[in-house]
């Protein structure tokens, strides 16, 4: 396996991009980009993922990425669960929510391989 020497190179990072983009392009409809809180709250959550890895893939230590990780993977779901409000709150239709859901879903499929493999991995002598 390639030694991956840049955030950008992760495929959970990948995928958090592409999630963090998709929330951008939903919370810019008219009555959800009204609604500050929400589409803040989303916008925030959806960039803390791929934020949260970038940011962990320097942490210098298998335990600190971990870490990182796991905050990441917690504002994925955060994000599933604010998707929840905004279909309630008919900003989004249900194709939309199962879109993003799915993305975040993906992203914390290569979030937990990303965990399970530092895990099992030993630190450079």
């Amino acid at each position: 396996m390639a030694k991956i020497e840049r955030f950008e190179d992760l495929q959970s990072w990948q995928k958090a991009r592409l999630l963090a983009n998709f929330i951008y392009d939903l919370t810019e409809h008219s009555k959800f980009a009204k609604d500050f809180r929400l589409s803040g709250q989303i916008q925030d959550a959806a960039g803390s993922i791929m934020h949260n890895i970038a940011e962990g893939f320097d942490a210098g230590t298998n335990p600190e990425f971990i870490r990182f990780l796991k905050m990441s993977r917690r504002s994925a779901s955060e994000v599933q669960s604010e998707l929840y409000l905004a279909l309630d709150r008919k900003y989004i239709n249900q194709d939309e929510l199962n879109n993003a859901y799915n993305l975040a879903t993906e992203t914390k499929r290569l979030i937990n391989g990303m965990i399970a493999y530092l895990r099992k991995s030993k630190p450079p002598k």
